[in-house]
């Protein structure tokens, strides 16, 4: 029986290269020039810490980040921005989470949207993905156009294809 997998991934190494490329930029723009700012890619716990001088630098930051992020095909919504917070020595932190995987609300929610379609079609929620069952790949692929137009708030994709 045909079937795919819906998931969630990121891939660490692209956004650690996004990481790198932002913290560049702050060492070469002029308006950066002498200020204390860090940004740091935690891989273990998937978080972005950045460290700046006022709102506005994190503003310019935050923006660059999601600018190298797109640039290296990861998707903007993969990567969940805190609020900004005063820390020690009147400096801004920032802390951004990276989100892979699919959380279990969202696979509900895919999965509805998969059961109201009435076809012949199966999906059932495994961890972190969702595997999407058919008798038809042309049903499968309908599928995929439907959660195509659908905004669940997390980029997914779609793999493991087997027919």
């Amino acid at each position: 029986m045909p079937s795919f997998d819906i998931v969630n991934q990121v891939d660490l190494q692209e956004v650690d290269n996004a990481v790198n490329n932002t913290r560049k930029m702050t060492q070469t723009r002029y308006d950066f020039r002498g200020s204390k700012t860090e940004i740091e890619l935690n891989r273990k716990d998937s978080k972005i810490s950045i460290l700046t001088e006022d709102n506005m630098k994190m503003k310019a930051i935050e923006s660059e980040l999601i600018s190298n992020l797109v640039k290296r095909q990861v998707d903007a919504k993969s990567v969940r921005f805190g609020e900004p917070e005063r820390a020690a020595g009147d400096l801004v932190k920032l802390d951004a989470e990276i989100i892979a995987g699919i959380d279990k609300e969202t696979a509900r929610k895919i999965v509805k949207i998969i059961k109201e379609t009435k076809m012949k079609i199966q999906a059932a929620i495994q961890e972190d993905q969702v595997r999407v069952t058919a008798k038809k790949i042309d049903d499968l692929q309908s599928v995929i156009a439907l959660m195509k137009e659908q905004d669940l708030g997390v980029p997914l994709q779609y793999v493991n294809m087997r027919s």
